[in-house]
């Protein structure tokens, strides 16, 4: 049972790979930063749900700037 359950895990986060990968979030062109980081582990963590219709977003409040 539990050989299934990892089984059926790798290939959820596997298809939410492939998902974010034809979103283009693995391109060298990306900016990194917190929005396109969250925006693809989401997209991966979504697995096949990306292509029932799900298209996770996030949105990142901006980092506080240090005092001068």
């Amino acid at each position: 049972m539990k050989m299934l359950i990892g089984v059926l895990v790798a290939v959820w986060l596997v298809i939410g790979g492939a998902a974010a990968g034809q979103r283009g979030y693995f391109g060298n062109d990306r900016a990194v930063d917190c929005k396109t980081g969250a925006d693809t582990g989401l997209t991966i963590l979504a697995g096949p749900l990306n292509y029932a219709g799900v298209n996770p977003k996030v949105d990142c409040p901006a980092a506080p700037r240090p005092s001068t």
